[in-house]
């Protein structure tokens, strides 16, 4: 993405706002005063694309990634009347979103921090236990989107009638030992009936699955879909964003880099060798050496690991999967709401390569995929090139596996 052209604006207001999705009080708007009439690009994930003041230090996630949310809602506004110096500009919370599986460990963090967004009307959660402790203790966060429980197959229907954003981390969690792929089994039934309730209830939602492994249950998801006669390829997506956000943090730790300016696609899937971080794409331009390079791709290939060893048996990583699918929601929640400036690596339906399925940045809009960025694929490396057809058997077998299984359940049934 072009760096956007530099601009500084004030912000008069105290209120706290968190890194892409924080709330704002309805009954105080927020006063923006901009100091350039210069096009005020919006930003995507962790990248700020404008320079920006913030002079409010109440940040929930700190004042950079705060000021760079202020920055997207203020493009929107300065938009509609570019010859306006002073805006009253409050984000509007008008969508509804659900997570299938509130009550788990990834679950419980990702509807904290869903709930934080303020483009977020409705949250629904749903479990098959546990989901009401989950949800009354939302509903006392100051946010302002309104709260509601659901509780087993029964009350799933209603969970997702009208949602626009449907979040799906149900299932079990990888324990020491265990591969992504040891979860197949489990996993891909959950990721079945409950993509088929989405299917009945609300097919034309964004569909968020990271429930493991991504690289089968996007294909089960995608066939269950196709079986039900509403599969839209540009709104089914396998949520790899925790990848990038593992690359860009390893990456500006090993090149005291500041965080918020790193940004590296992470193309392939969502397991071991089929994760290839394009080390030689990131953003700012910074070179590695070799051994560089090999210990920061076997790294961010082996994090997931890195967290379930770490954790001794207690989970997995739960935290920084919630945390990375809230930006991909948000992401989509931007998207919808009109903002033509959001990128995210997914992984979605492709042609970008032989597979069907691959993860690589797109272009979000309100239909959803709106293009897929073939660049990032372009000019590799040596070394990228190789790492990329060494990753194709493995993610094909993945893939392969989940068509396999969804069209299994058509025949027994």
């Amino acid at each position: 993405m072009a760096a956007a052209s530099a601009a500084t604006f004030t912000i008069g207001s105290s209120t706290s706002l968190g890194q892409r999705g924080s709330s704002l009080p309805q009954s105080k708007p927020l006063g923006l005063k901009f100091n350039s009439q210069n096009h005020l690009k919006s930003f995507c994930g962790l990248k700020a694309l404008s320079s920006v003041r913030c002079d409010s230090e109440l940040s929930f996630s700190g004042k950079e990634t705060s000021s760079a949310l202020r920055a997207s809602f203020a493009s929107k506004a300065q938009k509609e009347n570019q010859n306006l110096r002073f805006f009253h500009l409050q984000p509007q919370a008008s969508f509804k979103v659900a997570v299938l599986g509130a009550a788990g460990g990834i679950g419980q963090p990702l509807a904290l921090l869903i709930k934080m967004s303020p483009l977020v009307s409705d949250l629904h959660l749903y479990d098959i236990a546990n989901v009401k402790g989950v949800a009354a203790d939302l509903s006392h966060c100051n946010t302002p989107s309104q709260v509601r429980d659901f509780t087993g197959a029964s009350e799933l229907g209603n969970c997702l009638k009208g949602v626009d954003v449907v979040v799906i981390p149900a299932g079990v969690p990888r324990k020491p030992g265990m591969t992504r792929d040891d979860l197949f089994n489990i996993n891909a039934g959950i990721v079945r009936d409950l993509v088929s309730a989405v299917a009945d209830n609300c097919p034309g939602a964004f569909i968020h699955i990271i429930s493991n492994p991504v690289n089968s249950t996007v294909p089960i998801a995608a066939e269950i879909l196709k079986q039900k006669g509403v599969y839209d390829p540009k709104k089914l997506f396998g949520v790899t964003t925790l990848d990038v956000v593992r690359a860009n943090t390893f990456v500006a730790q090993k090149k005291n880099l500041k965080l918020i300016d790193v940004d590296v696609p992470v193309v392939g899937g969502h397991a071991g060798i089929t994760i290839l971080p394009l080390l030689s794409k990131t953003k700012p331009s910074v070179s590695f050496t070799d051994e560089e390079i090999e210990e920061l791709t076997v790294r961010i290939q082996n994090a997931g690991t890195e967290v379930v060893e770490a954790k001794a048996g207690a989970g997995s990583a739960t935290l920084s999967m919630a945390y990375a699918a809230a930006r991909f929601v948000e992401s989509s929640l931007r998207a919808l709401d009109g903002d033509g400036d959001v990128y995210e690596c997914t992984f979605v339906q492709s042609d970008l390569t032989e597979l069907p399925y691959f993860a690589s940045r797109v272009k979000l809009g309100r239909k959803g995929v709106e293009a897929l960025i073939p660049s990032d694929l372009q000019g590799l490396t040596d070394y990228e090139q190789k790492a990329l057809e060494a990753l194709k058997p493995e993610l094909k077998a993945s893939i392969d596996k989940g068509i396999a299984f969804a069209q299994k359940q058509t025949v027994a049934a």
